[in-house]
C-alpha cells in the first residue's frame, strides 16, 4: 500500500480547520485513516475536527485487538467509536458559549482483508477508484444532495445551488448522531480518496479522477493545487490509499493535525 496525505488552508481562510490521521504502515498493526472538516466560529471547526479524530482513533485503537473480525462486528465499531466522539465534541461545545455552534464532518476508513470498513457523517467524501471507473461510496449528509434524491433538483443544479454547503446531519452539534457504516470491497490496485469539500467544491469527479491518473507521482499535490488554482474558497485535504503490490516500492507520507 501507498499512503499520501496533505492538508491546505487554501486561498481565503485565515486558519485550517481540517484535520486527519493515517496510521504508519511501519509501525502500526491497524490501518486507519481519518478526515474531519470542522465548522463554527473562529476556533470551534479546529477543535471539532481534532477531538473527533483523536477520540475516534482512540476509541477504534483501544478496542480493535478485542473485536470480532466478522463484518457485523467490525462496522458496529466504526459505528460506537463515532458516536463516541460525537458526545465528547457535543459536551465541549456546551462548555464554552463560545463554541455553541461547532460540529464536523466526519469519514473514517478502516481497511482489513482486502475491504475497507467506513463510517461517515457530513458531505466530506471517500471515492473508490477501480478499473478506469471513480465512484463515490458515501452519500453526502447535505440539503441539496437530499433534494437530488427527491428529485427536486438534478445533480448539475445541485453542484451550483446557493445551498450546497448547508448540511442536514454533522458531528458534535447533537447529543446523538447516526453515521453511515459500510463494508465495500479493496482489492489490489483499487484507490481510495478519501477529501473535504475544499477539494470537491472545485473539482469534479471526473476532474479528479482525470489529475489522479494523469498524476501518479504526487496526485495529492495535483488535487490541491488544482483546487486552489480554481478558487481554493475553503481548506482542502486529501488522503489517497493506493493498494498497490505490497513489493513495490511505496511512500508513507504522515502529516496529520494532531498529535498520534
Amino acid at each position: 500500500m501507498r499512503i499520501l496525505a496533505k492538508s491546505d488552508i487554501g486561498k481565503l481562510r485565515d486558519m485550517n480547520q481540517d484535520s486527519y490521521y493515517v496510521s504508519d504502515l511501519e509501525k502500526d498493526d491497524i490501518k486507519l485513516y481519518i478526515l474531519a472538516d470542522g465548522m463554527g466560529g473562529y476556533k470551534g471547526g479546529e477543535i471539532a475536527s481534532s477531538l473527533a479524530i483523536a477520540n475516534v482513533r482512540n476509541f477504534i485503537v483501544n478496542n480493535f485487538k478485542n473485536t470480532k473480525k466478522d463484518r457485523e462486528s467490525l462496522l458496529r465499531l466504526l459505528q460506537d467509536s463515532i458516536e463516541y466522539a460525537n458526545i465528547i465534541v457535543y459536551e465541549k461545545s456546551q462548555e464554552d458559549e463560545e463554541l455553541h455552534d461547532m460540529g464536523t464532518t466526519l469519514d473514517v476508513c478502516l481497511v482489513y482483508n482486502n475491504k475497507v470498513f467506513i463510517g461517515h457523517v457530513g458531505d466530506s467524501r471517500v471515492y473508490r477508484i477501480r478499473k478506469n471507473i471513480i465512484r463515490k461510496l458515501t452519500t453526502d449528509h447535505s440539503y441539496v444532495e437530499k433534494l437530488v434524491r427527491e428529485g427536486t433538483i438534478t445533480k448539475e443544479e445541485a453542484y451550483n445551488h446557493p445551498k450546497k454547503n448547508m448540511l442536514i446531519k454533522a458531528l458534535g452539534c447533537n447529543s446523538l448522531v447516526e453515521p453511515d457504516v459500510i463494508c465495500k470491497g479493496f482489492l489490489k490496485d483499487d484507490i481510495l480518496l478519501m477529501c473535504s469539500d475544499g477539494l470537491t467544491n472545485m473539482l469534479r469527479d471526473n476532474e479528479i479522477y482525470n489529475l489522479l491518473l494523469t498524476n501518479p507521482d504526487n496526485p495529492v499535490d495535483a488535487l490541491i493545487n488544482n483546487a486552489n488554482d480554481l478558487g481554493g474558497y475553503d481548506n482542502i485535504t486529501a488522503i489517497i490509499i493506493d493498494n498497490i503490490d505490497i513489493n513495490q516500492e511505496s511512500d508513507n507520507i504522515n502529516e496529520t493535525n494532531i498529535n498520534n
